[in-house]
């Protein structure tokens, strides 16, 4: 069950405190000696990961007229993305070191449209994967819900009102691979296939663990059939079959 295709992430405004991605464990990481010392904000990209970073990130074109003003370093928008994804605060409330919070986030939305998110996540999840860091063999599935007032491509109807339901799954160790954003409409067992499919690793869980929204016969069958052992209680008034 190799996911064949790739769907990037969505920007669904101010996003829910969610288990620590790929992005956040690179974060952890320190160079040899612990700390970088020659970057005053030790939670920002050290040398090391920026070397890792800096191949996937392409560099921006520059104007045949030489007019318009020069991009802001791609370091330094990647900095402020991780700010955000880390804390999950408003664009508007970036730190100071980021100037104008509208250009980071168009630039990030730029990305995510054309891919370059998803294959950073990817190829870092990858990396994490030789290193014994990720372990996919046992996951969670879990989705919530975000209301939203207006229209939107991944807004929907529920009997709770309008709103997105953000899907996630996590290996054994609570680390997110895989977090998108549908339509709040369909139920969550439709959705757990797709949500696998953007997994941005390639090996497939063994075993799948839900709550028992994923009380599913039907969902049951089709994860079997890929050797997915899928784990959810009953629910009260489950029928005989779902």
């Amino acid at each position: 069950m190799c996911p064949s295709m790739r769907q990037p992430l969505l920007d669904v405004g101010k996003p829910e405190v969610i288990p620590p991605t790929v992005a956040d464990l690179v974060l952890r990481r320190s160079t040899s000696n612990g700390i970088n010392t020659r970057m005053r904000h030790t939670r920002e990209l050290t040398d090391e990961q920026w070397q890792t970073l800096d191949p996937l990130i392409p560099r921006p074109r520059k104007r045949c007229d030489g007019r318009g003003r020069s991009w802001k370093s791609r370091r330094s928008i990647l900095n402020a993305v991780l700010s955000v994804l880390r804390t999950s605060a408003p664009w508007a409330d970036l730190p100071d070191r980021y100037p104008s919070f509208q250009t980071y986030h168009k630039r990030f939305q730029q990305r995510v449209r054309s891919g370059v998110m998803t294959r950073i996540m990817t190829a870092l999840a990858h990396e994490l994967s030789i290193r014994g860091s990720i372990d996919v063999s046992e996951a969670f599935i879990d989705a919530s819900f975000a209301p939203a007032k207006k229209r939107g491509r991944k807004v929907g109807k529920t009997k709770r009102g309008k709103g997105t339901k953000i899907m996630a799954v996590a290996d054994r160790n609570g680390l997110s691979v895989s977090v998108c954003a549908e339509s709040a409409t369909p139920h969550e067992v439709r959705l757990a296939m797709s949500t696998l499919l953007q997994m941005v690793v390639p090996d497939a869980p063994q075993n799948l663990i839900g709550d028992n929204a994923y009380d599913s016969d039907r969902l049951d069958a089709e994860l079997r059939f890929y050797g997915i052992e899928l784990t959810a209680p009953h629910r009260r008034n489950r029928r005989n079959s779902t």
